[in-house]
Parts: C-alpha cells; structure tokens; sequence
C-alpha cells in the first residue's frame, strides 16, 4: 500500500466556492479502512461548511453521505473485508463512554474517529466533513464507520441511506416516536423530510400534514405518504396545519429546515402535549424567542433528533431491506447523478430549493 494521489472538493475557508484540488490520501492506520467511492450525496450540511456554518477546522474534504468499497484495511482489521460495499456510518460510537455503557450506542459522546490521514497538495492535513469526507474518489475512515451493504442495494441509493434517509425516518420511528394514530406535521420537504414523511408513514401515522414552499416538493410529499399538503408560499401554516389535524393541531411536528421562524411554527402546530421536533440545522447564531406558556400552559415540548438517533449497524440494513421491498421509496429521492466537477452547481441548485439530492457518481 501507498499514499495516493486523487481528487476531491475541498473548502478552504468560509464563504468560499469549494474547489477541486488534488488530494494525497495516506494508508489506513490501525482499525481505519481506506474507501474507493462509489457515490456520495451532496447534502446540504455540506453547503453548511462551505459557508462557515459548521465550525471553522479549514480546510475541508466535503462529503459525508458515501457508499464505496473496502479498498485496504489497517492494522487490526479482518482482511477480508478487503472488496467489501459499505456505507459511510458518521457516529460509529466508541462503546465505552457513559451512554454506550448504557446501551444507548445512538446517543455515544466520543464516535470514532480516523486519524489526520487526508491532505492537501502541499501537506496541510484536511478536515474530513463529519469524519467520512466523501466527495473524494477515496478516503479513510475508521473500521466501525463502513457499515456493510448488499451490492444489489445501488450505490447512489444506499449513500444516502447513510445520512439523508436514516436521519429523516429515524427521526419519526426512533427520536419522536410517532406511534400508530398519531397525527405530524413535517415542515421542509427536501431529501430528509420526505424521509420524515415516510418514516411517519411506516409507524401508523393516520394524518400527515407536508409543508413547504414548492408546489413539486408538496407533490412529492404526497407520492410518500403525506395526506394533506400545506404551500407555506400562500397559506398561513400555523393556520392551516391546525385546521387539517381536526382543528387541535398536531401530535408531532418535525422542522426539517432548521431556522427560528420554522421552529416557532413547528411549536405553534403542536396540540397539547405535542412535541416539536428539530431536525434541520440550525445557524450557530440564531435564537428565538417565544411564550412559555406554550411549554407550561399546553404542555408541549421541544427535541432535538441529531442524525435521527440512527445505528448504522442496525438501521442500514433495515432501511435498505424496506427499499428492497418497496416500502420505502430512495429512488424519487435522487434528482440528479453529477461528475465530482459539479458539486458547486448542485450547491447552487440545492440553495435555490430546486432539488431533492444531487449524488456525485464516481
């Protein structure tokens, strides 16, 4: 083995376009394996750390959402996961901090890491987005990271089981949970909260409300699962969600896009005792303001569901058995296969809403 020359999108400081630079990636240490890329979602997370959203450990290698192969194993690692077809698994947990030794791998505080294996042209050790940095042809992660996969899973499909999809219906079977009857609310229906959508779907949710801004999305919604829609673009959201949830409101109501004035809505759309389920990212600076007495006086809630409290080793599997099966619908979700060159395009489409997921093709 030896260090390869490849190429991969790297942002080298906030607010900049991303750029294509060559990339020197060194071998796997111990318990890393090195991936050849087989696809990578471009998500908007990623758009995040291009503009300065997601901490400032410039430069960046860009991607976190991948499927690729086993290319070499370090030390450790059993050979013959060598050929093996994973997906990037970003909180692969360290089985021994406080949550693990409880059992909630889901929630681990330190997740493996790989080692500074990855750098720029002249050396500088580049930050891997999300410790996968998958918008490269190959990259290093650590062993438990690379969840294997069935290969008649695609490869631009099970990526975004990776972090797209297992976010979003983990978010509604795992982090809510929305139980059988329960009535949601999903505001923002990109890649992730259409995953919402179905998630809801898949656990026995009777009435669920899409609400965004684009008439092509709220269609999509409703190929899903969603049974009524909302265009936040004409109709007041709070308003209308009540009205379609028999006049009370909504038991879940999941914000997928991540900015105060979505969260107000996704609390303002709860019943009594419903919860308000924060999905998108938020800016590092935004705060909100709002009556307590919504939290007191109606006994709603507010959560936080980070990578929708997904295990990959238990989770991946599932979600592409429900793929297989046709219960769970990834193909819709791709709307475009693109070259690694074009990564700053689909950022621009992404940040014009145009667009469900743009999935680099390697």
């Amino acid at each position: 083995m030896a260090q390869l020359r490849v190429r991969g999108v790297v942002a080298r400081a906030p607010g900049r376009e991303a750029l294509l630079e060559e990339v020197l990636v060194d071998d796997p240490g111990p318990d890393e394996v090195r991936l050849r890329l087989l696809a990578a979602g471009v998500c908007h997370s990623d758009l995040h750390v291009v503009n300065g959203a997601m901490g400032d450990s410039f430069p960046w290698l860009l991607g976190h959402e991948g499927c690729g192969e086993i290319e070499s194993v370090g030390e450790g690692v059993d050979p013959a996961r060598v050929g093996e077809r994973v997906i990037v698994f970003w909180r692969a947990p360290c089985h021994s901090c406080r949550y693990c030794r409880r059992g909630l791998l889901e929630l681990c505080s330190n997740v493996q890491t790989p080692g500074p294996r990855l750098h720029g042209a002249a050396g500088e050790t580049l930050t891997p987005v999300l410790r996968a940095g998958t918008f490269v042809t190959h990259t290093v992660i650590a062993a438990g990271q690379a969840v294997p996969v069935a290969p008649d899973i695609p490869a631009e499909v099970a990526c975004l089981i990776g972090c797209g999809v297992a976010t979003g219906v983990g978010s509604a079977v795992h982090t809510a949970p929305v139980r059988a009857g329960d009535r949601v609310a999903v505001i923002g229906c990109g890649a992730v909260g259409l995953s919402v959508v179905q998630g809801a779907r898949l656990a026995g949710a009777t009435s669920i409300v899409a609400v965004d801004l684009r008439s092509g999305k709220l269609e999509w919604a409703r190929r899903m699962g969603a049974t009524a829609t909302v265009d936040g673009s004409r109709e007041d959201v709070v308003a209308r969600v009540r009205e379609l949830s028999g006049g009370f409101g909504v038991d879940h109501c999941f914000d997928v896009v991540g900015i105060p004035a979505t969260l107000r809505q996704a609390i303002e759309c709860c019943d009594d005792a419903g919860t308000a389920m924060l999905v998108g990212v938020p800016p590092g600076d935004a705060q909100m303001a709002f009556p307590t007495s919504l939290l007191w006086n109606n006994r709603r809630g507010i959560r936080a569901s980070w990578y929708g409290n997904c295990f990959g080793p238990r989770d991946f599997a599932l979600l592409a058995d429900w793929y297989r099966n046709g219960t769970l619908d990834l193909d819709s979700l791709v709307s475009r296969k693109i070259a690694l060159e074009q990564v700053n395009e689909a950022f621009a489409i992404m940040a014009g809403g145009d667009e469900l997921r743009s999935v680099i093709v390697f």
